[in-house]
């Protein structure tokens, strides 16, 4: 063999082995880069959906007072779902009574009581008219939701509530409004200024600036729950004033914040309800409370005798808190939607989004509850 073909052997050699490596390096981070799986896109094997076959209690009932009328396809609705699952699943007997503001909500609940239904649930009712009507109303059993007593929960055997808190899944849908942001200026615009509004918003930009330290945030409050007009003013102000994506955490009025970056191009994230479909392409994902959950287990609880005084406090990790993107609801509106390079981003937004969630589930990281903040 001459030395000019052994030499030509040891060149070809050499470009084999480094195409050899160059392919085995791409493989592997090809293999890096498709370890997460998207579970609600993956292919599953005899998938079924268990039947709900409905009880029959009619001899229990409830009433649950609402704080506003049904119609904001967020959390009202959600508590009223909630209720009309009991009814359609327990096999109960329920009323659902729809007040117009804070002014009627006494009269209300002193209303139901004169029914004697089985349990008064209240929503978002004041602590003090609470307290005074479950005190002067012994025999009456009460379920409370989104009421917060800050100076402590009184001692009445008749008075069971559930806190939903929401900072931890507005965490996650703040690292994915700094992660898909193109302006880096992000925002939240809440019903009212409020401990049980901040839950979700302070906890929402810390989620944001968790991914995008540079991210300048802004926020403004409505002042009403009821008013998407004001509500789209505030939200084109600070589109105008550059922001992309902002938060809306003001029930019915939330709306108008829906509404404003649909019309100017511009994004935002839904509450409580999964409000993706309100405007597709504009909603990049809603951070759910499941104010029905609350709602149903209230009545759960009277129909299986477990029924107990005191506060219940869930969220997060017992699934009374999460995402529209997450198992059980899948929504993928905005994959189909939404502009390119956003849609282009999300497996890498979601992937984010489960690293975080393990590491508050295992106590690694903490997010600021502004609830107990206001309570200290």
């Amino acid at each position: 063999m001459s030395r000019r073909f052994t030499s030509l052997l040891i060149v070809l050699t050499l470009v084999m082995v480094g195409l050899f490596s160059l392919g085995l390096t791409s493989a592997q981070e090809g293999e890096s880069e498709a370890e997460w799986v998207d579970p609600c896109t993956a292919p599953t094997s005899e998938a079924t959906v268990e039947a709900v076959v409905p009880q029959d209690n009619s001899d229990i009932s409830f009433a649950i007072i609402l704080p506003n009328p049904r119609g904001d396809r967020s959390f009202i609705d959600s508590a009223a779902a909630g209720a009309e699952r009991a009814i359609a699943e327990l096999g109960v007997l329920g009323t659902i009574v729809e007040t117009s503001g804070a002014q009627e909500h006494d009269a209300a609940v002193r209303r139901a009581v004169q029914d004697r239904p089985d349990i008064v649930i209240t929503i978002a009712v004041d602590a003090d008219i609470i307290e005074e009507i479950a005190d002067e109303f012994p025999d009456q059993k009460f379920g409370a939701q989104e009421t917060f007593f800050f100076a402590g929960v009184p001692d009445l055997d008749n008075l069971a509530l559930y806190n939903i808190l929401t900072h931890e899944n507005s965490y996650l849908a703040g690292i994915a409004a700094g992660m898909l942001t193109r302006t880096k200026k992000v925002g939240a615009v809440g019903g009212m200024d409020t401990p049980g509004i901040n839950l979700f918003i302070v906890g929402y930009e810390e989620g944001v600036l968790s991914v995008c330290p540079d991210c300048e945030l802004v926020r403004s409050y409505v002042g009403d729950f009821s008013d998407p007009v004001t509500a789209k003013e505030q939200a084109l102000t600070l589109y105008n004033e550059g922001a992309d994506i902002l938060y809306q955490v003001a029930g019915r009025s939330g709306e108008g914040v829906l509404l404003a970056a649909s019309e100017t191009g511009n994004f935002a994230i839904g509450v409580d309800s999964n409000q993706d479909d309100l405007y597709p392409g504009t909603i990049l994902l809603s951070a759910m409370k499941r104010v029905d959950n609350a709602v149903f287990s209230f009545v759960k609880s009277v129909v299986d005798g477990t029924y107990a005084p005191g506060v219940t406090t869930v969220g997060l990790r017992e699934g009374f808190a999460g995402l529209s993107w997450d198992v059980g609801v899948c929504s993928r509106t905005f994959d189909q939607y939404g502009p390119e390079d956003m849609v282009a981003k999300l497996p890498a937004v979601r992937k984010a989004i489960d690293e975080a969630r393990e590491k508050i589930l295992s106590g690694e990281l903490i997010v600021t509850n502004a609830l107990e903040q206001a309570s200290q």
